[in-house]
Parts: C-alpha cells; sequence; structure tokens
C-alpha cells in the first residue's frame, strides 16, 4: 500500500520538465514535502497540466467530506470490476499521474507493544517518479473538489520483506504518457500496472517521527543517531 510519501524537491521548472507541463500550474504547496498524508493536497498531472487533488478519493455522491469511504489506494488488480474505479480507468481523463520521490512502509516489530520501523523507498537513486493514480471532482460542501487515489501492485523482491504491496510507480515517462493517453483503453492502461523492477528499488531505514502526521523537514529521510549515555532522543 501507499499511506505516506515524499516530494522533497521544490523546485517548479524541474517538476514542469521532468513531466511536461508549464511551470505555472505547478502548485507551490504540493512541493518540498517529506510526509505527504492523507486528505493533504498531493501534485498530480492531469493531462497536460500540474493540478494539487485532495489524496482520498471522495465518492461521486457525497456532498460533504468524510460522508463516506475516501480510498487513498485501490488495488490495481480489481479496479476493472469495481466503481468508482472502473469508469474512472475507462477514461484517460480521469487516469493521472501522483508526483514523487520516495514513499514509507512501515516493518511491524516481534514484540506487540515496540514502534514500528519506518522505511523510504526510492527509485533510481532518488529520482522523481510517478504514481498511477486515478481521480474525480465534483461538488462537496459547495465548492468543486478533486481528490484522487494511488494504485497499488504486488510488492516486488525489495519490498515484499516489509509489505506484500506496493504503489504502481509506473516504468518510465513512456509508460507515463501511455497511461494519460486517451489513445490508449482500459485494459491496455491496466497493463502499465505491475511492480517497477526490484532492481531499481533501493529501501532505507526512516526516522520515527514520519509516523505523526504534520510532522516535516528533511530529518525524516533518516533514523536518529542512537542516544548517548545520560541522553534522550526527542522527536518533534
Amino acid at each position: 500500500m501507499c499511506g505516506r510519501f515524499t516530494v522533497t524537491r521544490i523546485d517548479p521548472q524541474l517538476i514542469a520538465d521532468r513531466f511536461g507541463v508549464h511551470e505555472s500550474t505547478v502548485p507551490g504547496e504540493t512541493l518540498g514535502r517529506f510526509n505527504v498524508c492523507p486528505t493533504e493536497p498531493v501534485l498530480a498531472v492531469c493531462g497536460n497540466e500540474a493540478r494539487a487533488l485532495r489524496w482520498g478519493l471522495v465518492p461521486s455522491w457525497a456532498r460533504a467530506l468524510r460522508a463516506g469511504p475516501e480510498p487513498i489506494n485501490a488495488r490495481a488488480e480489481t479496479i476493472a470490476a469495481k466503481q468508482p474505479f472502473a469508469k474512472l480507468v475507462a477514461r484517460a481523463d480521469r487516469r493521472c499521474l501522483v508526483a514523487a520521490d520516495g514513499w514509507y512502509e512501515w516493518l511491524r516489530p516481534e514484540a506487540k507493544k515496540a514502534p514500528r520501523t519506518p522505511f523510504r523507498y526510492t527509485i533510481d537513486d532518488g529520482a522523481l517518479f510517478a504514481f498511477a493514480g486515478l481521480w474525480d471532482q465534483h461538488r462537496v460542501d459547495g465548492e468543486r473538489l478533486a481528490s484522487v487515489t494511488i494504485l497499488t501492485t504486488r510488492a516486488n523482491a525489495v519490498c515484499a520483506p516489509v509489505h506484500d504491496r506496493m504503489p504502481c510507480v509506473l516504468a518510465d515517462p513512456d509508460a507515463e504518457a501511455a497511461w494519460l493517453s486517451p489513445d490508449v483503453d482500459a485494459t491496455a492502461a491496466m497493463e502499465l500496472l505491475g511492480p517497477v523492477e526490484a532492481a531499481r528499488t533501493a529501501a532505507a531505514p526512516a526516522n520515527p517521527a514520519v509516523n505523526k502526521a504534520g510532522v516535516e523537514g528533511p530529518e525524516l529521510l533518516t533514523p536518529p543517531a542512537p542516544a548517548t549515555d545520560g541522553e534522550q532522543l526527542e522527536l518533534r
């Protein structure tokens, strides 16, 4: 699955060049993020423009937030058979890219009361990449709201020791373009959704402070130094 991720870059032009969008469409509030959480705005590419979408797909029938399930993830293997995902994957204008440069998963400890250990996963030595996403928009609380879910698939060999699922990372810019293309139907689009190659994937321990929503900063990418005698670690 994917419950937290990162977009640590802060340069809109870099994002624009990587994903083929105009710099002016890149929403600044989605950049420089080390702990992107559900319900927050995420950086998405919809067609030829970048947008900020609320993470967690709001049901089309909902007229208020939290009126029903708002899935942050959807299983790629079953989206063609389940609504609302089936109708969205069939529409190229409802398929999107969610920009990222890493994501977190947590290793469950053997001791029940011990804290979980977070790991951050990256692709191609920390390069920007895109999750495959599905999005929709309709009126919620009297305003137009655009929201998104990130698709997941079976874990590759690097991710499997921590979790049996991983986000669908599109293989390359050609795959990203195909995912967005109106010339690619739902069946062909779904063929793009397997796990990214393990050889391109790296995992590293992260700071347990990332467990808390709202905590931000580059220090989240690495575990804290071990406490010395008489010293206690404080996670902020």
